[in-house]
């Protein structure tokens, strides 16, 4: 294979990767939308707040997220307003507060996710065990997923 010929491969290959991503994050948003009432904006917030059940700092909800405290502070009032997540004041620091999920929050975040795993699978209904298993091996050895390891 020739450089170019490999180079204009990797183009299709990322091609491919965005548009079956677009396609699944789609179907997810509807899914949120007509089935939780909810968005995948306001799924991740919860999915890392769920993960910590002491909860976070906004700032550091921001960047599990990767994204501005402004983004994460309009979809924390709304959750807050449903019911769904605490604020807490944190001793000795006035500016700075603490959110968690309320038990309802955790509630309702465990019946989305344990759905969210239901739909990705069958969204990926074609690939089996040993594939999925592959392909999640080969993406690694992409550079930007290096970046995200934890």
């Amino acid at each position: 294979m020739t450089a170019e010929s490999l180079s204009k491969e990797r183009l299709r290959l990322w091609l491919r990767m965005l548009r079956v991503t677009r396609q699944v994050e789609s179907e997810l948003r509807e899914r949120l939308r007509t089935e939780h009432d909810s968005t995948l904006p306001r799924f991740d917030v919860m999915a890392a707040l769920y993960a910590v059940e002491e909860g976070l700092k906004m700032n550091e909800l921001s960047k599990r997220l990767r994204v501005s405290n402004g983004n994460v502070t309009g979809i924390i009032d709304r959750l807050v307003e449903d019911g769904a997540v605490e604020r807490i004041a944190i001793e000795g620091d006035r500016r700075a507060t603490r959110v968690c999920l309320t038990k309802a929050g955790r509630e309702s975040f465990s019946a989305m996710a344990t759905e969210h795993e239901r739909w990705i699978n069958a969204l990926f209904e074609g690939v089996g065990e040993e594939d999925a298993h592959h392909i999640g091996e080969l993406l690694h050895r992409l550079p930007a997923s290096h970046k995200d390891a934890h």
